[in-house]
């Protein structure tokens, strides 16, 4: 089998393994922790860390966009599908597994909550760190946060050697012949 079809194969099979594990977490909330509302996990003295706290979230991060269903279902349809095709592109992810794992948690977190938008019109949340006063989030926001983290900063990786590379070869007086113009024939 053609590398590259391997690559696609297993994008799509982590998209699907987070986007389950986003909805049974959603559901074990739902059965478990909205019926008691909050389930303290973590805590010193009178000071709650981590609960466990039944949310349902019309918005997005912090309420944001609270009520703007069609924008909500509408913005990470369009991100999930720009993932999937950056995947699909050779240069990208051919060379770049933990690249291709980046984008497939970003589109896995993101399709978990795009569910819950379309069927429920809202999103079960129920992580929440009290200590630092923080959104409650879910399995899928995690994903979705830590794939875009670890996608953006490997692309800031990847700019700054490129231009380290190209420095070097300047001061070098080496010339790859893009830049220069002067390809051999």
């Amino acid at each position: 089998m053609k590398k590259s079809l391997v690559r696609k194969i297993v994008y799509f099979a982590i998209v699907v393994v987070l986007t389950i594990i986003d909805q049974i977490t959603k559901q074990l909330a739902v059965a478990y922790i909205m019926p008691k509302g909050t389930i303290p996990l973590i805590k010193f003295g009178d000071t709650e860390v981590l609960n466990f706290t039944y949310c349902e979230n019309t918005g997005m991060s912090f309420s944001l966009l609270e009520g703007q269903r069609i924008f909500l279902i509408a913005v990470p349809l369009i991100l999930i599908i720009g993932v999937t095709v950056i995947v699909f592109m050779e240069k990208l992810c051919s060379k770049r597994t933990d690249i291709m794992i980046a984008l497939a948690a970003l589109a896995g977190g993101g399709l978990g909550n795009l569910i819950d938008r379309v069927f429920q019109g809202y999103v079960v949340d129920f992580i929440d760190f009290r200590i630092i006063n923080f959104a409650i989030f879910n399995f899928a926001d995690i994903c979705a946060v830590c794939g875009g983290i670890y996608f953006g900063i490997m692309l800031a990786i990847d700019e700054i050697k490129e231009d380290k590379a190209k420095k070097n070869a300047k001061e070098n007086n080496i010339t790859d012949g893009k830049e220069s113009g002067d390809e051999e024939a």
